[in-house]
Formats: C-alpha cells, structure tokens, sequence
C-alpha cells in the first residue's frame, strides 16, 4: 500500500507531526501515543508497506518501527497510565498521551495529523483531525505502529507478573479469555477500574 504525501504539507510547513493511540478499548494498562515526523520523501521499502497498525500482522509491524526509527526526522512516545484514565477519562488520558508524545520530539512540529476526529489543541499548533488517518497518511500509520507495538512491549513485560490474565495474547484488550480471567481471579492493579471489566459485557462502548 502506497499512502500519499498529506496535502497539508507544503513548503510553508516545514515539519509536520503524524500522532495516534494505541490501546484505548483495553481494559488494563496505559494508553500509548506516538509522533512521527518524516522528511516530504522516505524510501519506498517503508512506503510501500506502511498502513494502519491493526490490518499489519505483528511481525511486520516490528520490522516497520525498525524501518520508521530509522527514516523519521525524530519520533516519540507517550503514555497515561490506568490510574490516569481512571481520574480523567479514556478520551482526556489518550490527549494527554499524545501531548506526552508531542512535549519529547527534538524538533517542534509546525503541523499535526491526528488520527481520529477529537483533539485537545497542543501549543498552538495548527491541526487537522483524520478519521482513519492511520489508513491514508504515512505519517499517522506510522505513529499506529510506533503505540501499538511499544503499548504491546509493555504489556508482554507485566504479563509476567500478571500471567493469568494472558495479556502476552490479548494485550489488554476485553476477550472473553480475559474477561473470564478476571471473573476468576477479580482485578489486578493494573486494570482499569472506571471501565465495565465483568464478563457481562463483551464489548466496550467508548
């Protein structure tokens, strides 16, 4: 998949920040974002492959971060813990992740793509917000990757700590495995107590 160049960015900007979330609809652990910034060319090993993080398989995604990593201008990653999402809100945390993301670029963003169609404005800075973004503008496939596959490294991490809940397999995310596990063995510190965790509810409506 080839994505386009956005038709934002133009001489008058000269860097143009990709921002999006990964692990919103979980139910334990943070929310990750990222911001990416790229050059008006990259190669086209990396822009032939990149779209939106989900419709990647996990190996490919990994070696995407490699290649974005290597090609960005600079990139960066935020995070709101659980405790976070429990006093503010998913939606607030997942700004206030971004913000986190877009505070620790080295170069200051002229521009921001949002994926999605709500942002708390960062600095002043002129933004658009892209529904899907993550499927039509390098940049915003590129921040997915980037919060999807270090919100998953972090969970990998606690799974050891917290392996019967088997988030080395859903990441967090409301599965009926998940579900039944808490059911079984009730909340651990790191879930998310302002969300509907039971086996109830199989899905989410955020």
């Amino acid at each position: 998949m080839n994505l386009p160049l956005s038709p934002y960015y133009s001489a008058a900007t000269a860097f143009e920040a990709g921002v999006d979330e990964a692990g919103r609809g979980c139910l334990a652990g943070p929310v990750y974002a990222a911001a990416v910034i790229f050059d008006k060319t990259i190669t086209p090993e990396l822009g032939l492959q990149l779209n939106d993080s989900k419709k990647l398989p996990e190996k490919q995604r990994y070696y995407l971060r490699e290649l974005i990593e290597r090609e960005a201008i600079c990139f960066s990653t935020g995070i709101a813990d659980h405790e976070e999402i429990d006093s503010i809100n998913i939606l607030n945390a997942s700004f206030l992740a971004m913000h986190r993301a877009l505070e620790k670029l080295d170069t200051h963003p002229e521009f921001l793509l949002i994926d999605g169609n709500r942002f708390k404005a960062w600095k002043n800075t002129h933004h658009c917000c892209i529904i899907k973004g993550d499927g039509l503008f390098y940049s915003i496939a590129a921040a997915s990757i980037l919060a999807k596959t270090y919100r998953d490294d972090f969970m990998l991490k606690v799974h050891k700590q917290y392996p019967e809940y088997h988030w080395d397999k859903n990441k967090g995310y409301p599965t009926l495995y998940h579900r039944q596990a808490i059911a079984e063995y009730g909340l651990s510190p790191l879930h998310r107590r302002s969300f509907k965790c039971g086996i109830e509810q199989l899905e989410l409506d955020l």
